[in-house]
């Protein structure tokens, strides 16, 4: 990695059996697998460039089974950005969603944390349990940008990856500017306090 280039880890997380890995091989090879072993976790990275400036995304697909919950707080506790992910064919998958947000905003200690919504299978229209109303009224609750997916018909994907890296910069530039006023103020302060005399 160059000293120009940005590095985002981004967590994705959802129940199992939603996609994610799928999600993940498309992005990266640009192809769906049919058939995989359920993940226990697994970290990618790869090098892209978002908006004319090159970043190295390192992709950690977590676990969706409950026994790999201490693994997943882990990875909250170290990750960037996250790409919240669901089935529109699955109802629990769906319900999963407010738990893992709440989980997140808790350990990184903010009220939004960089995250992003996708809605995945959404080739599956026949099958649809959840529907997009639900995703865009829940998005729109914690101002959080929502994707209908498939990862089967490559829909949404190299967009959604995209967009959860603006995310990232937009919230890092947030910080810094939250930052640098706190400076500026504590600088201020100091220097009033040092301008005043006492006069015998």
């Amino acid at each position: 990695m160059t000293d120009n280039e940005e590095k985002h880890s981004i967590v994705l997380l959802g129940s199992g059996s939603v996609g994610k890995s799928c999600l993940v091989i498309h992005f990266l090879q640009n192809r769906f697998v049919q058939d995989y072993d359920p993940t226990v976790e697994e970290s990618y990275s790869k090098m892209v460039i978002i908006d004319n400036k090159p970043a190295v995304l390192e992709l950690i697909d977590t676990a969706g089974q409950d026994e790999y919950t201490a693994t997943r707080d882990k990875y909250i506790r170290s990750g960037e950005g996250f790409i919240l992910v669901f089935s529109v064919t699955s109802r629990s998958s769906w319900n999963k969603i407010s738990e893992i947000y709440t989980k997140i905003r808790r350990i990184k200690e903010v009220e939004s944390p960089p995250a992003i919504l996708l809605a995945n299978k959404s080739d599956l229209e026949n099958d649809r349990i959840v529907t997009r109303d639900e995703g865009e009224e829940f998005s729109k609750k914690y101002n959080l940008n929502y994707f209908e997916t498939s990862a089967k018909a490559g829909i949404n994907i190299k967009s959604s990856f995209e967009e959860i890296v603006r995310v990232i910069r937009d919230y890092k530039r947030t910080i810094k500017k939250k930052e640098e006023r706190k400076k500026k103020r504590d600088q201020d302060q100091d220097s009033d306090k040092s301008g005043c005399c006492q006069i015998l």
